[in-house]
């Protein structure tokens, strides 16, 4: 037999908190709400309710993210050939659980050369043209960051 924790118990029309101050019981709606969550808190929780000879148990898995930081944008490659510039782009978020990364124009009217769905962006524009600008988006499920990427004057340097 494995052991459980009692968080709060309600009977007689009156709750027990077993965890003062670490959570909050809401009678108005049966919700529980954790209080400074943190990754611990991130588990299985079991709702379970008696009334004479039955029990009825829900079980709720809870996920804790860390939301994502400010992305960064690096340049890691840059090459002119061809009358184009190519330059070869990795977006990256220093903290964030399950990031997914997407990349667009910045003039959300037009697609062009900025779309992509991974950290990487392979972007070719003509030399001259420095309007091109280019929008990561780090997300997760609790929140989502955005940074743009503005092309510089391509050569053969």
């Amino acid at each position: 037999p494995h052991k459980k924790q009692v968080l709060v118990k309600y009977s007689g029309g009156k709750p027990t908190n077993h965890f003062q101050g670490r959570i909050r019981f809401h009678g108005s709606d049966f919700s529980l709400e954790i209080l400074n969550t943190s990754r611990q808190d991130g588990q299985l929780y079991e709702y379970s309710v008696s009334t004479g000879l039955e029990e009825e148990v829900q079980q709720i898995q809870l996920k804790v993210y860390e939301p994502v930081s400010h992305p960064s944008v690096r340049i890691l490659g840059r090459e002119l050939a061809n009358g184009s510039c190519s330059v070869a782009l990795n977006c990256t978020a220093e903290r964030g659980d399950d990031v997914s990364y997407s990349w667009a124009s910045q003039d959300s009217r037009t697609s062009g050369p900025c779309s992509g769905n991974s950290s990487f962006l392979h972007l070719s524009y003509p030399p001259w043209d420095t309007s091109t600008a280019c929008v990561c988006t780090a997300a997760n499920p609790v929140s989502s960051r955005a940074v743009a990427f503005r092309p510089s004057e391509c050569s053969h340097e």
